[in-house]
């Protein structure tokens, strides 16, 4: 029998933890099993274990990468055009209707709250480096008080999208991502720069 190389081994365990995070966002932890979560990948229960030891060590993964690929898009935003662009299109009505394709805490995060102490701190782990991804794209001489700006600017962004998905009238959850955008512009600088993520899209 052939052997896997370690390339196509990390390869089968990336794709696990990409499907698995698509189906974790779109219908929870525990709205699916293994069975479920390896046939999205076009794997097996025995391949599986292969590369995770429980759902539990998946989750933690998926957890860890989400985040991680998350602060790389934020790191790589070359200057304040792009930050507003990116705060633009995160609080617009298309990523609130793609939980599945979008931000893992405003997925996840009641859902991580709830998780045992290896997930938890898998996920506190990308919070951090996510807030110091957004420190880095804030002007300002006092590091505390930046840091303070980007923790604001992360429990905005999420906050507001996860009230936006919960209420159902559609023009109160319009009204919602558009306060929480020019809430954004405001803390990092950048008021007036355009108008309101939901007016933007209509125009």
């Amino acid at each position: 029998m052939a052997r896997y190389t370690a390339e196509h081994k990390e390869a089968t365990r990336r794709r696990m933890i990409e499907t698995a995070g698509r189906r974790f966002k779109a219908d929870g932890f525990d709205g699916s099993g293994i069975a479920t979560l390896v046939a999205d990948a076009g794997l097996t229960n025995g391949a599986f274990y292969g590369h995770f030891a429980s759902k539990d060590d998946l989750i933690a993964s998926v957890v860890t990468q989400q985040l991680a690929d998350q602060v790389a898009v934020v790191d790589a935003l070359p200057d304040l055009e792009a930050v507003v662009g990116y705060l633009r299109e995160y609080l617009s009505p298309a990523h609130r209707d793609d939980p599945a394709g979008g931000c893992p805490s405003a997925a996840l995060l009641d859902e991580v709250a709830r998780c045992d102490l290896p997930v938890r701190e898998a996920y506190t782990a990308g919070s951090l480096a996510m807030i110091q991804a957004i420190t880095r794209h804030l002007d300002g001489r006092d590091p505390d008080r930046v840091t303070e700006q980007a923790i604001g600017l992360f429990s905005l962004l999420v906050g507001s999208l996860q009230l936006a998905r919960a209420v159902t009238d559609p023009d109160l959850s319009d009204r919602i991502l558009a306060a929480a955008y020019d809430n954004a512009m405001t803390l990092i600088g950048a008021s007036g720069r355009a108008g309101s993520s939901t007016n933007q899209e209509q125009e």
